[in-house]
């Protein structure tokens, strides 16, 4: 199929040849003044933060890497450029964006958005025109692209954002992070690239979850997941999709789920298939489901955090659902950070939380002096019932209640 040009208004989740409709022209690339209802962003501002893209000729594309999710069919490449944020005048919920692209084949195409809520927390990446679940000042824009089976890059030239405010339909109340009893599997391709474009090391710390919806963007952990075996616990940010589907958002309200929304909250697709041959016992991809797996652990989550030598049923608690006091593990040489059962230094380690990511902060205790990348200090912060990091690996928290 020859390359269609497009020229519309975002109105599915995925620009492929077939829906080529001219809507509107848009002008050459050039930054808005911030509070603009209406803004065209640079798609030359890439940084070493996005995945597989590059601005040549006039137009984003892939840059040609090997970067495919956990869960992708393996002759395909994808790539993302995250924009940058941009201020709006009013707080607005509703974003539509008009795109003039050209997407070869079987190529596929979409632009993300998502908004920062009164938490100061980011809602999940909806594909426009979007409907966020509160009114947000701030906005952020995502452009996400896989080639075509036969390697051709969908083009981006250019791009235009609009924002609205309008009518919100009441959202689900957000209280305690939702958490469901999931099967983990270990991801190992060490030396491979993940779906937001972080080189998998050797014992690693991240999680797949089957969805861009909770994908963060490199070296962030916006959306993280708490992991629990009956004794263990690993904090990780979700740097890849998988394992099997890619557009299975199970966590969330059924009528909200990307796809199978007459599966019940909670059950992955993939569940569903090995379980009770839900779709033919057949992955997104139509491959036959081998195991019921919700979340893929890297290496060091599962090995290190979790001491896990086989795959196994945890309990995952999708962290960015709830509200509550967070901070972001940040380590002094890019590890994890030990996770103890106590305030000190020579206390049983009982997990790990991975550079990166966020943790819920239930209240703090005095305890060991440490040393860290936020200082020295002897406050330890309690995140999960009986497990303690140093305030000293901990930002965006000052402080909490006394335990």
């Amino acid at each position: 199929m020859a390359p269609t040009r497009l020229r519309r208004t975002v109105a599915s989740a995925t620009l492929c040849a077939v829906l080529g409709t001219t809507l509107l022209t848009t002008g050459p690339a050039s930054l808005a003044a911030p509070g603009e209802s209406t803004w065209t962003p640079d798609l030359a501002q890439i940084t070493e933060d996005d995945a597989n893209v590059r601005f040549t000729g006039g137009a984003l594309r892939l840059a040609g890497e090997p970067v495919r999710a956990a869960s992708a069919m393996h002759d395909r490449d994808e790539g993302s450029l995250v924009l940058a944020a941009h201020e709006l005048a009013t707080p607005a919920n509703r974003i539509a964006a008009t795109v003039d692209a050209t997407v070869p084949g079987d190529a596929q195409l979409s632009v993300d958005v998502r908004g920062e809520l009164a938490g100061g927390e980011w809602s999940e990446w909806t594909t426009a025109p979007a409907e966020l679940p509160e009114a947000a000042k701030r906005v952020e824009v995502r452009i996400a692209m896989v080639n075509s089976r036969d390697g051709r890059s969908p083009e981006v030239r250019g791009l235009r954002l609009s924002a609205e405010s309008g009518p919100q339909v009441a959202a689900e109340p957000r209280a305690a992070a939702r958490s469901y009893r999931v099967y983990a599997t270990r991801e190992g391709l060490v030396g491979g690239t993940t779906a937001n474009g972080h080189v998998i090391k050797s014992r690693d710390h991240f999680v797949a979850l089957p969805s861009g919806k909770s994908l963060s963007p490199k070296n962030t952990g916006t959306y993280s997941v708490k992991v629990c075996t009956a004794s263990r616990c690993a904090w990780a940010a979700v740097w890849d999709k998988g394992p099997w589907n890619i557009k299975d958002d199970y966590w969330n309200p059924s009528a909200q789920r990307e796809m199978w929304k007459n599966l019940p909250q909670g059950k992955p697709e993939a569940q569903a298939a090995y379980q009770d041959k839900y779709n033919g016992g057949k992955d997104g991809f139509g491959r036959v489901v081998q195991n019921p797996a919700g979340i893929d652990l890297a290496d060091g989550t599962f090995w290190d955090g979790l001491k896990l030598s086989d795959n196994a049923w945890v309990t995952a608690t999708y962290l960015w659902t709830g509200t509550g006091t967070f901070g972001t593990v940040r380590s002094t040489g890019g590890g994890p950070v030990n996770v103890r059962n106590a305030a000190k230094s020579t206390a049983t380690q009982v997990g790990m939380a991975g550079n990166y990511a966020r943790a819920q902060v239930d209240c703090q205790v005095t305890g060991d002096s440490v040393t860290g990348s936020q200082g020295t200090s002897n406050v330890w912060f309690r995140i999960h019932a009986g497990m303690y990091v140093p305030k000293a690996f901990v930002s965006g928290v000052a402080s909490v209640r006394a335990c």
